[in-house]
């Protein structure tokens, strides 16, 4: 039940609009004339039948079973909320359906079965093996599960995985390794009592013993007592596998130096005062939804060491199914496991820890405003907003089921999957990796005017790890180092970032010296000077570029960015650099598409229009990708005389005197440039093939309107703004960039521009 009337009333409401479920089937090829009709349908769907009949491996190319799973519940054991059936489960497993395709991108069908026999219902998920990649099975009561799991997995050839047995099991065992991490103990020398004794319950027992924990160590109670040897009350052969040999009966008479409270019971089982008998510093994972076996308060006015996880989001450390579930069949799917055995769920537990243990993502932060995401007692498994998951455990998974034996289609090169894996949550990570790859090629130095902000610190902690970048922030070290230690990052000041203080740095003297020697004929007096370099943190990035301090500027993150061009243009604008425009690339489900003017020039000439189109090709290549740029206007191939049109026509014979080696075609409107057969109809035989990848407009109002719209209403995701025609000096953000947008920046400014051109 909802804990409130309002959640209650908001929960519905989801459910409910704008159209009733949680899933929706969309079609992935395209069916807009006959001629798709006769490749989806009849004839043509025969030949995929024949080739699957032929080699029933080629399933995977030819449909979507690959990347398919079947959650499967006959509702007997639904959340917090028993035995409702199977059709009242149907919202639940339409929401774990959404989480696989969330999280790890798989598709689903959420499958409720009227069946409350197990035999029976193994016989009807056995066969639906032709349709699925793998089979989830979610909340079976016990020991219906384990029957079910079992015949399921004998009689299968794919992944059959109980999640709420293994889930929870990988989840608590990934928590557990880090909380002993934490504590200083191990496995094989702790006392484990635990409270429950169903499906969840010896699922994760049995992990911690493949984790080391001995047998002799275990205590289990269940509503009845201990679990001992000769008890026939409500037993079963799971629970009778950790029968201990006493005459002690109940967890009064268990609890005493436990080092570690497992519960997957019900409601106030552990009491203050079972806890105050528990060994130093104790691990307590109190389970119990929606009401824990014992309250962190509680367990910690007794014993304030305490390392307590919860199935609640309301406390720290939950212990969630979504940390494992998405990513192991991901990972799972992907070299087509026959199964998931235990060396993959250890894979899987490996991954999850090593998690929490480096530092805390930049989305994730951001996801969990406010949380200490440092790992320690309160920060002992990863958020599952953290995108990093996908990446780590799929690819261990994967890893281990090609080294088990199990893997069907193995990965020859796992760092490229791990690669793609974080491609398909960071939407850039594709896109940016040559360019990654040759900023790798050269330790550069970049300057972070705004060293204060948590998106820049976070920025460099990722450029520390995957670049040879040196960061430089600017910014008073104490405010710096505070926000550091909060967020809980590596870097560390004059070791492996540099430092420029404002208010008291040694080469202060030196700095607004060569700001006045610059800007001196320009009306710039030494006390404007010694201002400047003592309050603009863009100025004295600038003039550490100019001396050679640095390589290149990243400024932005606050300010309008004409500000900080000014500043800028000042001190690196001269010799043969100049401001050409400013170049946005945005990221779309489709692939990319850059636009151009955003920044620079409000209302460009026909020469300042040419020259941001060479930048353009010119910088669209450091991507891997061809240029194709359409010069867009009202006006369409000279339809209209006057306007913008005139200025991008003059701008195009420009461009065909000078001769250049890149497609470049307009004026025309954007449609035209997005749909080549509407260009074609319009102007046969043009000289651009496809769609336009670059657009470039004839007024800065045109492009900025155009690129906000991608990004907020078309799900764009922009790199960028690239700062054009400054040597790759200096590069101007914008005050929304994340911290992998910063990161990207990095990387942009981080490659030498002689190696692009």
């Amino acid at each position: 039940m909802s804990d409130t009337p309002n959640l209650r009333d908001a929960a519905l409401a989801y459910h409910e609009f704008p159209k009733p479920g949680k899933l929706e089937i969309r079609a992935t090829k395209p069916m807009a004339n006959g001629r798709d009709l006769a490749r989806a349908y009849s004839p043509g769907v025969a030949e995929a039948c024949i080739e699957i009949k032929d080699d029933p491996a080629n399933a995977a190319r030819y449909t979507a079973r690959g990347n398919l799973v079947a959650v499967v519940s006959n509702g007997s054991a639904v959340l917090g909320l028993g035995n409702i059936g199977a059709l009242a489960s149907k919202p639940v497993m339409e929401g774990k359906a959404v989480l696989f395709k969330k999280f790890a991108s798989i598709d689903c069908f959420d499958i409720e079965v009227n069946e409350s026999d197990p035999e029976k219902l193994a016989d009807i998920v056995c066969a639906l093996e032709p349709t699925f990649g793998a089979i989830n099975l979610e909340d079976i009561k016990a020991p219906d599960c384990f029957i079910v799991e079992k015949l399921c997995r004998e009689r299968m050839n794919i992944p059959v995985f109980h999640d709420d047995q293994h889930g929870t099991a990988i989840v608590v065992g990934a928590a557990a390794k880090n909380a002993l991490h934490v504590a200083g103990k191990s496995f094989e020398d702790i006392k484990i009592v635990s409270t429950g004794g169903g499906a969840a319950g010896i699922a994760c027992l049995n992990m911690l013993l493949k984790l080391g924990v001995k047998r002799e160590n275990v205590w289990l109670c269940d509503i009845h007592g201990l679990v001992y040897e000769g008890r026939t009350e409500d037993m079963n052969p799971a629970k009778a596998a950790f029968a201990q040999t006493t005459d002690k009966r109940m967890l009064d008479d268990v609890i005493a130096d436990a080092d570690m409270f497992l519960g997957l019971s019900g409601p106030g089982v552990l009491k203050p005062d079972h806890v105050a008998q528990m060994a130093k510093q104790p691990i307590i994972f109190a389970l119990a939804n929606p009401t824990p076996e014992i309250l962190p308060d509680d367990a910690r006015s007794v014993a304030p060491d305490a390392i307590i996880a919860t199935g609640r989001s309301d406390f720290p450390n939950q212990v969630n199914n979504v940390l494992c579930f998405p990513f192991i069949f991901r990972g799972a799917l992907d070299v087509g496991a026959t199964t998931i055995n235990d060396e993959m769920q250890l894979a899987c537990i490996d991954g999850i820890a090593a998690l929490a243990r480096a530092t805390t993502s930049a989305e994730a932060a951001a996801a969990y405003q406010g949380e200490q995401l440092n790992f320690g007692p309160e920060y002992l498994i990863p958020k599952p907003f953290d995108p990093r998951l996908v990446g780590v455990v799929s690819s261990a998974v994967a890893k281990a089921a090609m080294e088990t034996g199990v893997a069907q289609r193995p990965i020859a090169d796992l760092d490229a999957y791990k690669t793609s894996l974080d491609g398909s949550v960071f939407k850039s990570a594709l896109l940016m990796r040559p360019v990654f790859e040759a900023a790798r090629a050269k330790a550069r130095r970049i300057v972070f005017a705004e060293g204060e902000d948590e998106r820049v610190l976070r920025a460099a902690q990722a450029m520390l790890e995957e670049t040879t970048e040196r960061p430089i922030l600017i910014g008073r070290p104490e405010v710096i180092e505070a926000r550091i230690a909060r967020a809980g990052l590596t870097i560390r000041i004059g070791d492996n970032v540099d430092l420029v203080n404002p208010e008291n740095d040694p080469r202060y003297r030196d700095y607004w010296g060569t700001y006045h020697d610059l800007m001196c004929r320009s009306g710039g007096t030494p006390d404007i000077a010694r201002a400047i370099m003592r309050t603009n943190t863009t100025a004295i990035g600038a003039v550490m570029v100019h001396r050679e301090e640095a390589d290149s500027l990243i400024c932005g993150t606050f300010g309008e960015f004409r500000w900080h061009l000014n500043y800028v243009t000042q001190v690196l604008g001269r010799d043969s650099y100049n401001p050409v425009g400013a170049l946005s690339m945005m990221i779309l489900e489709d692939g990319p598409l850059f636009v151009a003017d955003t920044q620079v020039h409000l209302h460009p000439h026909p020469g300042q229009i040419a020259e941001i189109a060479i930048g353009a090709a010119r910088h669209v290549r450091r991507f891997g990708i061809e240029p194709k740029i359409a010069f867009c206007s009202q006006s369409q191939f000279g339809n209209q005389g006057n306007g913008s049109g005139n200025r991008l026509r003059e701008a195009i014979r420009m461009l065909d005197a000078q001769g250049h080696d890149f497609c470049y075609e307009g004026e025309m409107n954007i449609d035209t440039a997005l749909d080549p057969e509407l260009r074609d109809r319009l102007f046969p035989g043009n000289r651009m093939a496809g769609a336009a990848n670059v657009l470039v407009f004839a007024h800065a109002d045109a492009a900025s309107g155009v690129r906000n719209i991608l990004k907020m209403k078309g799900g764009g995701l922009e790199v960028g703004p690239i700062l054009m025609g400054m040597g790759n000096r200096a590069h101007i953000v914008s005050p929304s960039i994340t911290a992998r947008g910063l990161l990207n920046m990095s990387a942009v400014a981080g490659t030498p521009v002689a190696h692009y051109g």
